[in-house]
């Protein structure tokens, strides 16, 4: 019997057998270089983003779509039968093979899909190679009484996982002449280099057993449903790079490599057994024992983000923010280094992340994005800047304001502290008169409500932003404490005096008539009163703003208003620029990115706050449960990034997002000494 892990994530036919249940819900496996694999359950590509082999060319960057799927069909007895099934454009689809999954769950993190057609059962697996550009795919005969024949057909594109493949194009399909495993064959796939625009490698697909023909004929026209949807282009052509038919008896496996590396695959067994262990090391490692099981998923989760981003020839480390699409942003990175690495055990990385970025800091400033083709970073951002000095302090807590990374850096946010105060870009710096931070000039998203659509900034909050200045007061405070352990005295007074002006300030210019806090001060209208969550984070960083009157009201305001079961809605439903809808085209879902749309990270910073005020952390985990059922619902085993702001709050956007599982983690680890002397309340158990 085969070696698994906990099995958290688990469904059968009452999801399976239903097309929109299995289209709907998405898998995801990651390879620590950006690269990854992704699909549907149903096996139906919906987005240009679903393939067996997306790899990272240049990590975290340059990720290019290489296998896009497999058509795949069992022979038994003479009758052919489908384990694909293809969506085309005219409306069909075709084959079926949906039919046949008797369920899916996730080993650790590996999916694991079971079929089943009369008595024979076949089990699937897929999975990454870490650090390598490597996907294998495996499909074991369980269950039957005759051998049974599996015939597979790759399906190719050789592009940005950005872009969508318009076939006719040569491609150069050859049977290798090496067998790099004992048995079975490989092909060497090339697409012709006059119609991509990536450095072109070649991908091997490689077999254990069977025979290989090779091909390259195009098959036009597969629908992507979720791109109609988000009003992409919304078709694509595939090419087949040949056919693979393998015999099994009873216990066989047929396994395939997809990879882009020089060196050998691993043998599927071994390659198993190392991701097996590789996974049940980083569960160890976050001592989560006490925690429910939904919790312990997302703490491999957390491990799908953390990358490897070189400095020239140095290897560094980095968050990407979101998958599919996202890469490493620097605001991003730094909200959710506690969850991702701290919350489970993981320091190194999170010094090695801090050092990396510490590496980019310009005029005073963190990078926001780094681009994909490798051009230099953008450094639109007031806040991402402001979140490092929350992440190093994170890490001084907790490994000891001794670490060597936190002497390390501590003059890395001096720099940046003295940059602020004599301004940087975008009109970022400390207004002498009140000590608060000012920041934003026309055409320009600062802050992480950031939405712009050609020269419209939809949530352009030009001035002084609430949680932009809940922020500096923190930074000045942390640098004043980590200069007064670094016996840097007359740093850590100049920063402790201009904190306290600062929080002044603060307490007497933010609260609004209406018992709450304005979004934003100063700025070319006046005073802003809308209600956002944003004035949550007055009450749950560490060094807090509100007396506690005031910071009741906030909680409370926002637990009425803006709390949903999985996030905060960005703008209260009663505000006239409120879309409780979240989608059309780039246009529409842009405009209302920040207006309503909920985001389930800012459900961390709330948590945080609830348990401050009311010191029940029973009740504050009562907000956190709901996301243990998503975790069935979109990308499987992880948290969605927004959700819509109206009941029942679909998911939207990535299906897996960096900060929104860091923020659990983090405030779970917060809450779970409480909890403990409570007795662990009633959790949501997935699967069995």
């Amino acid at each position: 019997m085969e070696q698994q892990q906990t099995v958290m994530i688990h469904f059968g036919r009452e999801v399976t057998g239903h097309l929109d249940s299995v289209l709907s819900r998405e898998w995801l496996v990651t390879n620590g270089l950006g690269g990854y694999a992704m699909g549907s359950v149903s096996g139906a590509r919906t987005r240009r983003y679903h393939s067996l082999l997306t790899a990272s060319l240049q990590p975290p960057t340059q990720r290019t779509l290489m296998v896009a799927g497999l058509d795949a069909w069992i022979d038994i007895n003479g009758r052919r039968s489908p384990l694909a099934t293809h969506e085309w454009a005219a409306g069909v689809v075709l084959p079926d093979g949906y039919r046949h999954l008797e369920s899916f769950h996730l080993d650790g993190a590996i999916p694991t899909f079971v079929w089943t057609l009369g008595d024979v059962q076949i089990i699937q697996r897929i999975w990454m190679a870490y650090r390598q550009n490597t996907t294998y795919v495996t499909y074991t005969y369980a269950r039957g009484a005759s051998t049974v024949r599996l015939m597979l057909k790759p399906l190719c594109a050789y592009r940005d996982h950005h872009s969508v493949t318009q076939g006719g194009y040569p491609v150069d399909v050859r049977l290798a002449d090496e067998r790099p495993w004992p048995s079975g064959q490989a092909l060497t796939v090339r697409a012709n280099t006059e119609r991509v625009t990536v450095p072109v490698r070649p991908v091997r697909i490689i077999t254990n057993r069977g025979s290989v023909t090779t091909a390259s004929e195009w098959w036009w026209s597969f629908h992507l449903a979720q791109e109609k949807k988000r009003g992409m282009d919304n078709q694509e052509d595939l090419f087949s790079a040949g056919t693979i038919n393998a015999e099994l008896a009873l216990h066989d496996t047929l396994a395939l490599a997809f990879t882009i590396e020089q060196e050998t695959p691993l043998d599927w067994e071994t390659a198993l057994q190392a991701e097996r262990e590789r996974q049940g090391a980083l569960l160890l490692q976050a001592d989560l024992d006490e925690a429910p099981p939904w919790i312990r998923q997302l703490a491999l989760a957390a491990d799908q983000f953390i990358v490897t981003r070189n400095i020239g020839s140095v290897p560094g480390t980095s968050i990407l923010a979101g998958y599919p699409w996202f890469s490493d942003w620097g605001r991003d990175t730094m909200i959710a280094l506690p969850g991702l690495t701290l919350a489970v055990g993981r320091q190194d990385e999170a010094a090695a992340v801090l050092r990396t970025f510490a590496q980019y800091v310009d005029q005073g400033m963190l990078p926001n994005r780094f681009p994909d083709e490798g051009r230099a970073p953008e450094y639109n951002t007031v806040d991402a800047t402001l979140w490092y000095f929350q992440a190093v302090y994170a890490l001084a807590r907790h490994a000891g304001l001794d670490h060597p990374a936190v002497r390390e850096l501590y003059p890395v946010l001096v720099d940046i502290l003295d940059w602020h105060c004599q301004g940087t870009r975008f009109n970022i710096g400390c207004d002498t008169s009140d000590g608060l931070l000012y920041a934003g000039e026309p055409g320009v998203q600062l802050t992480w409500m950031d939405a712009k659509i050609d020269e419209w900034v939809v949530t352009p909050r030009i001035g002084k932003p609430v949680e932009i200045n809940a922020l500096w007061v923190n930074a000045l405070r942390i640098a004043a404490e980590l200069g007064a352990y670094l016996d840097d005295r007359a740093a850590s007074e100049r920063f402790g005096q201009m904190a306290e002006r600062a929080h002044a300030s603060f307490n007497a210019r933010f609260w609004y008539s209406g018992g709450y806090l304005y979004d934003v001060i100063d700025g070319p209208e006046g005073d802003d009163p809308t209600l956002r969550p944003n004035q949550i984070f007055a009450v749950s960083l560490p060094f807090e703003l509100l007396d506690e009157q005031r910071a009741r009201a906030v909680v409370d305001i926002c637990a009425r208003e803006l709390v949903t079961s999985y996030g905060l809605r960005s703008l209260a439903p009663d505000e006239t620029d409120y879309v409780g809808h979240y989608g059309g085209d780039r246009i529409q879902r842009d405009g209302c990115y920040h207006q309503g749309t909920v985001w389930s990270w800012l459900l961390g910073p709330f948590v945080s706050a609830h348990f401050k005020v009311y010191g029940d952390a029973e009740a504050a985990y009562s907000y956190l449960k709901p996301l243990g059922d998503h975790l069935k619902s979109h990308g499987l085993g992880t948290i969605s990034e927004i959700f819509d702001g109206d009941p029942p709050h679909t998911p939207r956007g990535a299906i897996a997002q960096a900060w929104s599982v860091a923020e659990v983690l983090r405030v779970w680890r917060e809450l779970g000494p409480a909890l403990a002397l409570s007795g662990l309340p009633d959790t949501v158990r997935i699967g069995a």
